[in-house]
């Protein structure tokens, strides 16, 4: 009789060779990573029109692609008090249309180059920009010119886009996390325009079509905007295509920067929402802003403390106390302004826990400095991923921006990455000690009163609050 082998033997079989291969093999360590590699901004020129008008122009990869972005030196920063969310408005209504072109035919000629029209407005810039094929890169340069330069600003729909903000406002402050970082900004900026994060319902509806209009005069001309080209373009096409297109417009208003005095505003914020399963954490304090000598040691101290998925506080409080799932550390930055902060959505039950483990993590950087191995590992993430984040045309544009707004200079970008791994431990452990100081920091709590006030009661301070 012919005796057959059961599948369950066969699967015993093999579990036990595996067994004895793992027994005697040698466990093999990763292969060593190369050393960092510098980045290198592709060529570029940058030039200015007679008006003032800023260019720079970035032949850039090899697919027939182009990017043009017209960026203008004006925000929520500059709106007046009274009026937040007025820039916004201008921004939405600038997408209604040109003196020239409805806003349907200004979507269909982006649609026929292969692209669509973007209006976005920052607290300290808005841009109009486009992403087109490369053929149509003097014409997509026209129709943003014709955008940037001459919106319609239709009051027609200006009701409808009312409406829409304050919907999209009503949302957003209906989130923790929103709500948390609202109330971090104005106890940390005050009256300053950027402590204002979201508009109010009041401001949006008492703003008219004539203060929309008046805000774009007062903040929009040649002398305030930087146009960026990135992409595949034909130079010479590229620059008639500006020089006709932007060379006749006003020479406009000139930059109106308003950098605040920030102070440390040593405090406990806790925000009640009953039932909440967990307690929203927005903690930190100013620190020095993109200018300082040390900007790059604090982003390899955020970085290794709480800015990357490896650093102290995420296996403190993630990995190992199970207290939240998506910790992370930042350094916020705005036109020569900045602030350290960590942000994390924490079980209610821990959310003292949660304090007081982030507060070791810093105090023990504080005493002690990192090994070289540690901080090497994140030196090699902030390289890698510099270089893979400036990898496309918008984000080189970003890059840019950034470099322009805060008057970095070009070499600030060729020299990050050595910049990076020059940082040594002692210049993290000193970078904690001196600016990340937890007697001075601003923490904000969104959670079920009754259940964290007990908790929380250690970190309360003279001007601590409850709402």
């Amino acid at each position: 009789m012919k005796r057959t082998i059961s599948t369950k033997t066969l699967l015993v079989a093999g579990m036990i060779l595996m067994t004895a291969f793992s027994a005697g093999a040698q466990k093999q360590a990763p292969p060593q990573g190369t050393a960092p590699k510098p980045f290198t901004v592709p060529a570029h020129e940058t030039y200015a029109l007679a008006n003032g008008m800023k260019v720079t122009l970035v032949p850039y990869g090899k697919l027939p692609k182009v990017t043009v972005s017209a960026v203008v030196n004006a925000g929520n920063v500059n709106e007046p008090a009274e009026l937040t969310g007025l820039a916004d408005l201008m921004g939405t209504l600038m997408k209604e249309g040109t003196k020239t072109r409805s806003s349907k035919q200004v979507a269909e000629e982006f649609a026929g180059m292969g692209g669509s029209l973007d209006v976005n407005v920052g607290p300290d810039e808005s841009d109009v920009a486009t992403d087109v094929l490369s053929e149509f890169a003097p014409r997509a340069i026209a129709l943003v010119a014709d955008v940037t330069r001459n919106p319609l600003l239709p009051e027609s729909e200006l009701p409808r886009i009312k409406n829409d903000l304050i919907r999209q406002v009503s949302i957003q402050k209906s989130v923790a996390q929103s709500i948390a970082l609202e109330r971090f900004r104005k106890l940390l900026y005050g009256e300053h325009p950027y402590g204002t994060v979201f508009a109010s319902e009041e401001s949006v509806n008492k703003s008219t079509l004539a203060d929309v209009r008046k805000f774009y005069e007062a903040n929009f001309g040649a002398q305030r905007t930087h146009l960026y080209v990135a992409g595949r373009f034909d130079a010479q096409a590229v620059k008639k295509a500006i020089a006709a297109s932007f060379g006749s417009w006003a020479k406009g208003p000139a930059a109106a920067p308003d950098v605040p005095q920030v102070k440390p505003n040593h405090t406990l914020d806790l925000t009640d929402r009953p039932g909440a399963a967990q307690s929203t954490l927005y903690m930190g304090l100013p620190v020095p802003n993109a200018t300082s000598d040390d900007n790059i040691p604090l982003t390899v101290m955020n970085a290794l403390l709480g800015g990357s998925f490896g650093s102290r506080i995420t296996s403190n409080i993630r990995e190992q106390k199970g207290y939240t799932y998506s910790p992370s550390s930042q350094i916020s930055r705005r036109y020569h302004d900045a602030y350290w902060a960590e942000v994390a959505d924490v079980t209610t039950a821990h959310t003292g826990d949660s304090l007081k483990e982030i507060f070791a993590e810093i105090e023990r950087l504080q005493k002690e400095a990192p090994s070289e191995a540690e901080l090497k590992g994140i030196e090699n993430f902030l390289s890698g991923n510099f270089i893979l984040q400036n990898s496309s045309r918008q984000a080189l544009i970003g890059q840019l921006r950034f470099v322009n707004l805060q008057g970095l200079g070009d070499a600030w970008l060729s020299t990050y990455v050595q910049k990076v791994n020059a940082v040594t431990p002692k210049d993290v452990q000193r970078a904690a000690a001196e600016y990340i100081k937890p007697e001075q920091m601003t923490i904000v709590v969104v959670g079920d009163k009754a259940k964290v006030s007990e908790q929380l009661a250690p970190y309360m301070t003279g001007n601590s609050q409850t709402h």
